[in-house]
């Protein structure tokens, strides 16, 4: 038949591995293997959250821009013994206290203050109603979101989820 071995009593055979074969690539690494050599042209990173407050502050970022960076970059927020924000009401309007990093966090509430970690579209889902937030309330670009640019970002996130 086609490709079989015509005598019964035969047994097919099989050729001995090459020298170096597989286990020659295995132990030379996987030279040009896919995936393994580095990008021609790098994926550009996003600006961090503090790049971007400071871009937007001095109105060289679109408000839609830093609200996409906003909601995908870490927040860190000061936290007491009790979850939740703690707000600080001797302003105007109650607003919370947020961070675009541990340092300028540490810079406000000291170093062994307690924190917690969200990202900018949860910070816009859990914000009570009739809250804003400060962004880096000690740092040079500090930005205040009052109430009112609260329910906006929330009307953006919102027309961009479901259209």
């Amino acid at each position: 038949m086609y490709g079989y071995e015509q005598n019964p009593g035969a047994q097919q055979q099989y050729a001995p591995p090459q020298q170096g074969g597989m286990q020659a690539g295995m132990q030379g690494g996987m030279q040009g293997g896919y995936g393994q050599q580095p990008p021609l042209y790098p994926e550009p990173s996003p600006p961090s959250l503090a790049d971007a407050v400071r871009a937007f502050t001095t109105g060289t970022l679109a408000p839609e821009d830093f609200q996409q960076i906003f909601a995908t970059s870490k927040v860190y927020c000061p936290r007491g013994d009790n979850p939740g924000f703690l707000a600080l009401h001797n302003t105007q309007q109650p607003v919370i206290p947020m961070f675009t990093s541990l340092k300028e966090l540490r810079r406000y509430a000291g170093k062994e203050s307690k924190y917690f970690v969200i990202t900018g579209a949860e910070v816009i889902d859990l914000l009570p109603t009739g809250y804003g937030f400060v962004l880096d309330m000690e740092g040079d670009h500090r930005m205040v979101f009052d109430a009112k640019a609260v329910e906006q970002m929330v009307d953006f996130a919102m027309r961009r989820m479901y259209g």
